[in-house]
């Protein structure tokens, strides 16, 4: 699985991986224990993971979702320290150490909050898509 096939539904807690697009929307399942399958119109908002990315005072302006969750992952392997109901400035310390030059002006905590969310679901559920391409490539080479 990749980022490009994880979903978040505006207004509904959690991750889905999209399953396929219908007529009127797309088919998505849930990312836990219980698999259900939701059918999303297009009056439902749908965000695919792989085209988020979090505001930086750098030149892009802008840092891939992705390679934050990987690096999050690099550093802290599961173990974050804090939860998603950590007060703001806890939050904005985490990030602050995660991503030093996010713009503190456009990511607001609740964003943080997601961020950390997300990060458990995928961390408990996929792991694997944290994993970086340059490792897997490798890996596969030296099992070939």
């Amino acid at each position: 699985m990749k980022f490009n096939e994880i979903a978040t539904v505006a207004g509904k807690p959690g991750l889905y991986k999209v399953l396929k697009p219908t007529r009127g929307g797309v088919i998505l399942e849930s990312l836990d224990e219980k698999k259900g399958k939701l059918v999303v119109g297009t009056n439902h908002r749908v965000s695919i993971l792989g085209e988020i990315s979090m505001y930086t005072m750098t030149e892009e302006g802008a840092s891939p979702l992705e390679d934050i969750m990987k690096k999050i992952d690099k550093e802290f392997n599961g173990d974050l320290g804090l939860e998603a109901d950590a007060d703001a400035d806890e939050l904005r310390a985490f990030l602050k150490h995660v991503l030093p030059d996010y713009d503190e002006d456009k990511v607001y905590a609740s964003d943080i909050k997601k961020l950390v969310v997300w990060y458990g679901i995928i961390k408990k559920n996929i792991p694997e898509v944290l994993e970086d391409k340059g490792e897997e490539e490798s890996n596969e080479e030296n099992a070939q």
